[in-house]
């Protein structure tokens, strides 16, 4: 008993073991608390998916499967006239929501 007492004094005097072992313990500890309470938001959690009947009683009306396809946005995509467009700049927070004035884009060309 007296050389495990012994030991233990040894070993408590040095910083590995004074710092090492209990940021382990926290490390490994933390992790299976994170673990539980992970598993508590999800398992409590009340999403679930919405079917067509639900999304239509709050009037929303969703699309069929087969009509979205990546083929179906490609053409749509290459109807789009790309090359006639204007470059508009968004108003800022400091400004005044509104139209943009025709005098501020003549006067920066």
């Amino acid at each position: 008993m007296n050389s495990l007492q012994q030991k233990f004094l040894y070993y408590s005097k040095r910083k590995s073991f004074r710092y090492g072992v209990p940021f382990l313990l926290l490390m490994v500890g933390g992790s299976f608390g994170l673990q539980q309470f992970a598993q508590l938001r999800y398992t409590f959690s009340k999403k679930g998916s919405l079917t067509r009947q639900e999304a239509e009683k709050y009037g929303i009306n969703m699309k069929k499967t087969e009509e979205v396809t990546l083929e179906a946005a490609y053409e749509e995509i290459q109807q789009l006239d790309i090359e006639q467009w204007e470059n508009v700049r968004g108003p800022r927070p400091w400004e005044e929501t509104g139209p943009p004035s025709s005098t501020t884009a003549d006067a920066k060309h």
